[in-house]
């Protein structure tokens, strides 16, 4: 008997084979290979000619999985949004003629061998996409989006088509997990903001957005149990601006379009430094001993909550419940850095603490690499930054460890001494140095095996609107993607800038106001 696969592509052979006898395109000879693609795919053989997507195209999926259909809906929406081209999705009508089709399917072929493994295959006729899971077929999609030409050849036929280079693709990602981090503690950041820069991370294949939602500097999430955490905690912001926060409505939002994307939201209330918002709001949750006021500069490690008073604990209970009652995702993220006015022997004590909380609620616990030093669960990750002897010590624990070197990974460091923007405290940092590293041999003797996955950190000190956002993050975001997602043996400077030069239509359809370095010779 036939799985619902089979018989869903046997109908659409069938379809396809009643449809008029078409004139045969003679397309110019293309190569798939030397396609901009970023992050670079596994494994591309190219078959020197084209797929020709034209007002004559549909999308088709899967009919068994409503997941499916939405994903082909985004291909369709954002086929429109880059060349103007209405194309429809899982047609009903089956007088309509088509010449083309890109079917997107779920297999459950065994050389789709991670979750977000995917297979194109491009012929003249047809695309076929096989995933293994939905958010497999999703990736695949980015690759689609990307190896369409912003411009039709007018000359093949009498109507617009762009020509889609053929071959196969096989592809999968290094690591799991692919991250960038945004601060909208130090300077908020709007719903609208977080909603763009999630649409230029999924392009580039991300599948995490870290949110850091408080410090000391200003509280951005609503708690309904503890409300002063946003009508006095919200209100401030570094260089005295008016701050701002996420209802939980905002939050819910913001988690719903990441879902339908492919990324999980991390939220992260850092704890016990970085607290000093927190303590305004509530007084009793302050530790340092000193008179407490609202803070608007940049210095660090001066807070702490009270670690050993048990209303502390019941205050964070009631917050990590509610934050993580409105994350589907699995992790909560404590902080856990620079709490340099804590004893070591009170923070061990609240870091193992917070861990029982978080896990009561239902989340994997991740910090900052101090946390290493505490007794923490084996199913608690670290996040490297700064001390690799920290990294190493997890891994010990049988702890993951996601990576974000500041020499290497943080978003923040200025490109140059010329910089309009950004810190230099972990030195600057070009493009080509945020490219040029293996995150899989960054950490001496670390093992292959402890590595989750890369994050890219861009802590808003200095910018406080998404245009300074984007001159942080990118270029640099995209590089950070592809030491995410290709096989490290692959990559190399200088290829992977001249498929980031390839990029600029893109980043101008988009609006982005990256930063355009000089070492890289940018498409016009």
């Amino acid at each position: 008997m036939l799985s619902k696969a089979l018989l869903i592509l046997s109908v659409v052979t069938f379809i396809a084979a009643c449809q008029p006898q078409k004139e045969e395109i003679n397309f110019p000879k293309t190569d798939l290979a030397v396609n901009a693609l970023i992050p670079k795919p596994l494994k591309v053989v190219p078959t020197h000619t084209a797929f020709g997507l034209s007002k004559n195209t549909v999308i088709l999926t899967s009919s068994a999985n409503t997941e499916l259909e939405e994903v082909g809906l985004f291909l369709s929406n954002k086929i429109k949004s880059k060349i103007g081209l209405d194309i429809d999705v899982n047609i009903q009508d089956s007088e309509k003629q088509f010449e083309q089709f890109i079917y997107i399917n779920l297999s459950d072929s065994v050389d789709l061998d991670s979750p977000e493994s995917y297979q194109l295959y491009i012929k003249k006729d047809s695309i076929f996409l096989n995933a293994k899971t939905v958010s497999g077929a999703f990736r695949g999609v980015q690759t689609i989006r990307q190896l369409i030409p912003e411009k039709s050849n007018d000359t093949l036929t009498d109507y617009p088509l762009w020509p889609v280079p053929s071959g196969k693709i096989w592809d999968k990602p290094k690591f799991e997990y692919r991250g960038a981090m945004l601060d909208v503690a130090r300077h908020f950041f709007s719903v609208e903001d977080v909603k763009k820069y999630m649409d230029i991370l999924a392009y580039y294949k991300y599948n995490v957005l870290h949110l850091h939602l408080s410090d000391d500097q200003g509280w951005r999430i609503e708690i309904k149990s503890w409300p002063k955490l946003t009508q006095i905690g919200s209100k401030t912001e570094v260089g005295g601006g008016k701050g701002g926060f996420y209802t939980q409505e905002n939050y819910k939002e913001l988690v719903k379009y990441a879902a339908e994307r492919f990324i999980t939201i991390i939220p992260e209330i850092d704890m016990p430094g970085h607290t000093n918002a927190a303590s305004v709001s509530y007084p009793f949750l302050n530790g340092n001993g000193k008179k407490i006021k609202p803070y608007t500069g940049m210095r660090v490690g001066f807070s702490t909550f009270d670690t050993r008073k048990d209303t502390v604990y019941s205050f964070l209970d009631d917050v990590i419940g509610e934050i993580a009652n409105i994350t589907p995702g699995p992790y909560f993220h404590i902080g856990g850095d620079e709490s340099f006015v804590t004893k070591k022997r009170d923070y061990n004590y609240f870091i193992e603490r917070v861990e029982d909380i978080v896990q009561k609620h239902g989340k994997q616990m991740i910090g900052w690499d101090e946390i290493a030093h505490s007794k923490i669960d084996s199913t608690t990750i670290a996040q490297h930054w700064r001390t690799a002897s920290n990294a190493l010590k997890a891994s010990k624990n049988n702890s993951k460890v996601i990576l974000s070197p500041g020499k290497k990974a943080y978003l923040d460091m200025k490109y140059d001494s010329l910089s309009k923007y950004g810190l230099d405290w972990a030195g600057h940092i070009p493009v080509d140095v945020a490219y040029n590293w293996n995150p899989e041999t960054y950490v001496p003797g670390l093992p292959k095996e402890a590595i989750l996955g890369i994050e890219a950190p861009l802590w808003s000190e200095t910018i406080s609107t998404i245009e300074e956002l984007e001159y942080l993050a990118f270029p640099r975001a995209i590089g950070y993607a592809e030491l995410g997602w290709s096989t490290s043996e692959y990559l190399n400077w200088e290829d992977y800038k001249e498929r980031l030069a390839k990029q600029l239509p893109f980043l101008d359809m988009m609006n982005v106001k990256y930063y355009p370095t000089k070492l890289v010779d940018w498409e016009k």
